[in-house]
């Protein structure tokens, strides 16, 4: 999975931009694979590996009705892991992993539920819902893939936007 991962940080790098990671079900697996390109402590801040639900109460500051109410595993508990990841390590990317690999259900989810979450500068974000096959294994790294996938995109689309502003909307 080198590509994504070194295109990510390329992007950041060349935007003077950092990113900081949440995670549950991938537990690490995300800054694993951004940590293993050479120069991403460039723009890595770090990571919050929130895998107890009250870690992402209390660490990244998710709402506790919110994951009273809906469970752990849920596209607005994504989004906040996301803004509060990015806000307690200071960075202006913020990407979030909350699902279930399995072997079991989890929060009334079904194994391969999965919701990836980017937060950036100036409230842009997007949030992914994915409905994911294979193994715990597999769960777990196309988890990884697809909220490299949607920062990459997020990054691209933040890219052209700026653009446009700057050249007078042409």
């Amino acid at each position: 999975m080198v590509g994504v991962p070194a295109q990510v940080l390329e992007l950041l790098a060349g935007r003077g931009e950092t990113l900081a990671v949440a995670e549950s079900l991938t537990g690490g697996l995300v800054a694993g694979e951004l940590t293993a390109v050479p120069g991403a402590s460039r723009v890595f801040r770090g990571s919050v590996t929130a895998y107890a639900t009250e870690l992402k109460r209390d660490v990244l500051g998710v709402d506790g009705a919110l994951l009273a109410q809906r469970g752990a595993v849920d596209p607005e508990v994504a989004r906040q892991m996301a803004a509060g990841v990015r806000r307690v390590l200071g960075a202006d990317w913020g990407i979030a992993t909350t699902g279930v690999a399995g072997p079991d259900a989890q929060d009334g989810q079904a194994v391969g539920t999965v919701f990836v979450a980017v937060e950036g500068p100036g409230g842009t974000g997007k949030v992914a819902a994915l409905r994911l096959n294979g193994d715990r294994a597999v769960i777990r790294m196309e988890s990884v893939r697809s909220v490299l996938t949607l920062l990459s995109g997020e990054l691209i689309e933040n890219a052209r936007a700026q653009d446009t502003e700057q050249n007078g909307g042409n």
